[in-house]
């Protein structure tokens, strides 16, 4: 009964996990494309902002002396993770000035492969080797499915593209393990939050400050409700995803992140009309990817039924 429980959770957490990452992409889409808000920097300086002034209320309820003792003992996990978040965020969007967006996406779906290496370096969990087959073979099929158009850049941009997938590993690996150290998601949002405000905001100040001066007189409702409402959601969904990490661990949640971009996919050729756009190619990787997942899965679920039957062994006898 428990492990129903502890199951029915996890597929909430996981529904929850997705609508938010979906609800949030697609806000940051239309906000940063079709209405013209063209600041990441400044967007995910706000984000960092509204998530600090949100939490603080709750996390200040501690006092101030678990605050003193927890920042003495993790300051530096702390501060790699806001500055790994930051970097990921920095050098992608950099990247992506002088990056083919399909380049782009292959080489971001590395991230299960480059998180579980980082596990290894971080956490010293070393995967079977059932699971990291898996794992690439699901980077490989999303990487064939994401494949459109020319895979084209200069060689800097490729270089921040691949440096920001090994950030983005690192700000899990290291979330992972202060989590499992009995950091609550309330408090590592709080104390993470300033640190990447403090890594992205001169980003905004060196690409957009002078192009956001223009924009904001002709433009102040629509910007401040874009940064309004993208910072609610981005809020939740950075409690979401701490949760992730937490509950399910850092691999797995990149796990779902491809499938979900796989979802995205298979969904808007047979829903919105563009099967036409499916070629032999993304056929082959969706199908590669799906082998994938229920490898990694039936992998999952072995090494729990194990460790389950170690558990239980003592008790027997």
């Amino acid at each position: 009964m428990a492990r129903l429980k502890q199951a029915a959770a996890h597929v909430l957490l996981v529904s929850v996990f997705l609508c938010l990452n979906s609800s949030l992409n697609l806000m940051n889409k239309w906000a940063l494309g079709h209405a013209g808000f063209r600041f990441p920097f400044l967007l995910s300086s706000c984000h960092m902002a509204f998530s600090f002034a949100v939490l603080a209320p709750v996390a200040l309820l501690r006092g101030g002396e678990q605050h003193r003792r927890t920042l003495a003992r993790q300051w530096g996990g702390i501060l790699a993770i806001g500055a790994f978040m930051a970097l990921n965020i920095a050098l992608n969007n950099i990247s992506l000035l002088d990056i083919s967006l399909s380049l782009n996406q292959i080489i971001r779906s590395a991230i299960p492969v480059v998180a579980s290496l980082m596990a290894m370096l971080i956490e010293s969990k070393v995967p079977s080797s059932q699971e990291a087959a898996s794992l690439l073979v699901i980077s490989l099929g999303v990487m064939l499915a994401v494949w459109q158009g020319a895979l084209s850049g200069k060689p800097y941009a490729i270089a921040f593209c691949m440096a920001a997938t090994i950030c983005n590993g690192g700000f899990m690996t290291v979330s992972s393990k202060l989590m499992s150290e009995k950091l609550d998601v309330v408090r590592l949002g709080f104390y993470v939050a300033p640190v990447s405000l403090a890594c992205l905001f001169p980003f905004f100040l060196m690409y957009e400050l002078d192009a956001f001066s223009a924009y904001w007189p002709a433009n102040r409702r629509i910007a401040a409700a874009i940064m309004l409402l993208s910072s609610l959601v981005a809020v939740c969904y950075n409690l979401a995803h701490s949760l992730m990490i937490k509950h399910i661990s850092a691999v797995a949640t990149t796990v779902v992140g491809e499938f979900k971009i796989l979802a995205l996919i298979v969904l808007s050729a047979f829903l919105l009309g563009e099967r036409s756009e499916f070629t032999a190619k993304m056929t082959a990787g969706c199908v590669l990817a799906l082998l994938g997942f229920g490898w990694y899965s039936q992998t999952k679920l072995a090494e729990a039924t194990r460790e389950q039957q170690r558990r239980e062994a003592p008790r027997s006898e």
